[in-house]
């Protein structure tokens, strides 16, 4: 068995030469990503680690690194440059990591009541309850003065750039945005910003995740709702709903997943309602994930093109979401 290696940055996945026995996964050694192959006589699957290019006599795909992950991971265009960018992130000891993602965020709180234009935008999405803003710690990063604040504080210029907070150029990497903090175990693992701009309108940092969002709150309750973005959990927190978690995207990491199965519950997945359906078929393949688990399931219906967020600032309010939740579908 033959392998080669593919890059981008300091990516690397390893691709296998050898195609094994009818439906049997080959996992490479660089990468936890596995792709199952077909055995039929004198096919194999060509590697070009050069040009990043593959190609599988067996089923004829080929393509990128890009496409390998796509088709290996099962994953969107987007999640797949998500996932490739996470996983070239730089090592950095996790305490440091920890201690900086917590001043950063601190930071970024403090600087929200400042900048009227910030405070528009979550009035716009409809989040306007002060305490929750503060429950959230809901920030602003307007750019120009973390590096400066960070290095006073005694942090070295280099380890916010492994961090990722920082560019090479020394520049916020979340410059006008809305950033939100997501913790797991306690910490900080990660931030997500949202665009008050035409710039790419959602950003994380190039490292995991984490679990589901404020999972803490809610693991205990026998009926949970999961939502796919941070705003979505914020409005439906304000109208009361707070039997909630966020998965932060339609894929649910490993954790995220072992998460909703540690305890018999029912799940309302309340994904959004796309115009190309991309969000009702992510519902439709977590809910069979699910109840393969023993987890039973509602797929909660909202009106087209909607996610909740949508729902509540075009008018919707609690009781009718209350209505959504009694009428949710197996």
């Amino acid at each position: 068995m033959s392998n080669n290696s593919s890059s981008v940055g300091r990516c690397s996945i390893t691709y296998s030469s050898r195609t094994g026995p009818p439906g049997q996964r080959v996992t490479t050694p660089s990468s936890s990503d596995s792709v199952r192959y077909t055995r039929r006589r004198g096919l194999r699957s060509n590697v070009n680690a050069r040009k990043n290019l593959f190609y599988c006599h067996g089923c004829g795909q080929g393509g990128d690194l890009i496409r390998f992950v796509e088709l290996s991971r099962h994953l969107s265009f987007r999640q797949s440059l998500a996932y490739l960018e996470q996983q070239s992130a730089p090592p950095v000891d996790s305490v440091d990591s920890a201690t900086v993602l917590k001043e950063v965020a601190a930071f970024y709180q403090e600087q929200l009541d400042r900048y009227p234009e910030a405070l528009r935008y979550l009035e716009r999405r409809g989040v306007h309850a002060p305490a929750l803003i503060k429950q959230l710690r809901i920030g602003y990063a307007r750019g120009g003065c973390l590096r400066r604040h960070l290095t006073a504080q005694g942090y070295c210029f280099d380890l916010l750039r492994q961090v990722g907070v920082v560019n090479s150029q020394g520049r916020d990497t979340f410059y006008g945005r809305v950033v939100f903090p997501c913790s797991h175990g306690g910490r900080i693992v990660n931030l997500y910003g949202r665009s008050l701009g035409d710039a790419f309108a959602h950003r994380f940092l190039p490292r995991p995740k984490g679990g589901l969002y404020a999972w803490e709150q809610v693991r205990h309750c026998p009926d949970v709702i999961l939502v796919e973005g941070l705003f979505d959990y914020a409005v439906l927190w304000q109208a009361g709903f707070h039997h909630l978690t966020c998965s932060l995207c339609t894929h649910l990491n490993a954790c995220q997943f072992r998460q909703l199965c540690d305890n018999k519950r029912t799940v309302y997945l309340t994904f959004d309602v796309d115009a190309n359906g991309s969000g009702q078929q992510a519902s439709q393949q977590l809910a069979h994930r699910l109840r393969a688990r023993g987890i039973a399931t509602r797929r909660v219906l909202l009106p087209p093109g909607h996610d909740p967020n949508h729902f509540f600032v075009q008018g919707g309010d609690a009781w009718q979401f209350q209505s959504l939740l009694e009428a949710a579908q197996p």
